[in-house]
């Protein structure tokens, strides 16, 4: 089986789509071994100290005054795996988990967590072996990090808990390590506190959303472009010296991606002449460029934000370059969660347009000679006017996920842990926003192209005939009506899996 390498550099989103998705293994780099080995030798310093050292030979959050003798210190790691690996909920996705703890490898593998090697060769095993821990939805406040998820890691690799091989079947941690020949790990000083106190499942979920997100802004542009054609609308205003007027490179990309989808189209051309009456487009039509640019735009910031964290040792107290064990702040999950809730806000108003879009297309006021709802036999037949209540569904979802997580807070560890981020529930929120966004641009798509359809025989622009041909393997054409939720699902196969822009021939920005 392949490996990603795990070295003291940041990993690549490649790498972590590689692991977290596609089963990918891991192996430590001889760089990043020396630097744990190297790293940890100041732990083991510090072990017999008369001064106390925060994860080393104290207690705890609020419990930090407790002195703890040095025969009690690996029952102190130990149990505060067991105590902290406290969540609740559902199970988190397997891709998730992966995330977590690539992340959490790579952290160890920078030499700043004071970890022995063993340990850290215990994860990379792990993640090799298809052994994933079952994490909990709930658990993290996103200070001191995502304490209760990483705790289930943990906990799974010194042989207790619950985990699912690499079939999904669920088995107690201690029997999948033994098959997979993984000895369980014997906590020494340190371990337990650096194995729990990072950022790595909410930096997981964003790399994921910001990698589909960009997948998605790509389909929902082709959608758009497909909804152009079939309300006769015009691509005169994606003309690049329109978009540079305003100079957001999102906004550039997204008008280039219509202009390059509506290329040629006898749908739009039949229009442009004396008698066209119209002025211009409605605005969902008109400023698709804007909205999808913005929220190419807060991709890129939430992406620059994320490969900052990539390329942080998150861990408290942290081994410093030149030997020190200093407590730190690090973990504060504040920059992540911010950019989470605002990559929800841009998919809640994407997602909008495109309900919006749809609306108009069913609409006989405003969907320039479309019959009612797409139907057959108006009145017999409802066509689409049920998709697109699912769109307004979930739509109306995605506004609630859109209020942000980040400006909450809820003091712990009796207030020690006084101010917290949020930032595991801010991305959790988002990957079911992300979800949400996928079916909404589906039912456009699925929509619009019943509409190219019923234009004919007026034909549309290559790269959408195109979108419509690859439908149609899956879609019958309009006619009366039929079981319509198999055909959202098919549409939205198309669009989560990039098939419908693949579909365009063109390299989309």
């Amino acid at each position: 089986m392949p490996s990603v390498t795990v070295g003291v550099e940041p990993l690549s989103v490649q790498e972590i789509i590689a692991v977290a998705r596609d089963g990918v293994g891991a192996v430590l780099s001889p760089e990043a071994e020396y630097e744990i080995t190297t790293s940890r030798k100041v732990v083991e310093a510090l072990a017999d100290d008369v001064e106390p050292h925060y994860g080393v030979s104290t207690g705890f959050g609020a419990l930090a005054t407790r002195h703890i003798p040095t025969e009690l210190r690996a029952d102190l790691q130990r149990s505060l795996v067991r105590s902290h690996a406290a969540g609740s909920g559902s199970e988190v996705e397997r891709e998730v988990v992966r995330a977590l703890m690539l992340l959490r490898l790579h952290t160890l593998a920078t030499g700043r967590t004071g970890v022995r090697l063993e340990t850290a060769r215990a994860y990379a095993a792990m993640l090799t072996a298809g052994i994933t821990p079952v994490v909990k939805e709930y658990g993290s406040l996103g200070c001191s990090g995502d304490l209760a998820p990483l705790a289930h890691c943990a906990l799974a690799a010194i042989g207790e808990g619950d985990v699912r091989d690499a079939d999904g079947v669920l088995r107690p941690a201690a029997d999948a390590l033994a098959e997979a020949g993984i000895a369980p790990v014997v906590l020494a000083e340190k371990e337990g506190l650096a194995l729990i106190n990072g950022t790595d499942g909410m930096l997981g979920m964003l790399v994921l959303a910001c990698h589909d997100l960009g997948e998605l802004l790509r389909a929902a542009d082709v959608a758009a472009a497909i909804s152009v054609e079939a309300l006769l609308g015009t691509d005169a205003v994606f003309a690049p010296d329109l978009q540079a007027l305003r100079p957001h490179p999102g906004q550039a990309d997204s008008a280039a991606n219509l202009r390059a989808l509506l290329d040629g189209s006898a749908i739009m051309a039949s229009h442009r002449n004396p008698e066209c009456t119209r002025v211009q487009d409605a605005y969902s039509l008109r400023c698709t460029p804007q909205v999808h640019g913005a929220a190419r735009d807060t991709v890129a910031h939430a992406a620059t934000v994320a490969s900052r964290e990539l390329a942080a040792a998150v861990d408290n107290p942290a081994v410093t370059v030149d030997g020190r064990l200093e407590s730190n702040g690090n973990f504060h999950g504040a920059p992540l969660a911010y950019v989470l809730d605002f990559l929800a806000i841009a998919v809640a108003d994407v997602a909008s347009m495109s309900e919006r879009r749809t609306d108009r297309m069913l609409d006989t006021a405003r969907s320039h000679g479309l019959p009612a709802f797409l139907a057959d036999d108006p009145g017999v037949d409802s066509g689409h006017m049920i998709a697109q209540y699912t769109q307004a569904a979930i739509v109306a979802e995605l506004k609630r996920l859109a209020v942000p997580a980040s400006v909450d807070s809820i003091p712990s560890s009796a207030m020690q842990e006084d101010h917290v981020s949020m930032g595991w529930a801010a991305a959790r929120k988002l990957r079911r926003a992300v979800d949400g966004l996928t079916r909404v641009v589906a039912v456009e798509l699925l929509t619009g192209v019943r509409a190219l359809d019923l234009r004919a025989p007026l034909a549309p622009a290559q790269a959408t005939a195109a979108v419509r041909e690859l439908l149609r393997r899956s879609v019958a054409g309009p006619g009366p009506d039929r079981y319509l939720a198999p055909e959202i699902e098919a549409a939205v196969e198309l669009v989560a899996s990039g098939a419908a822009v693949a579909a365009t021939g063109i390299t989309l920005s």
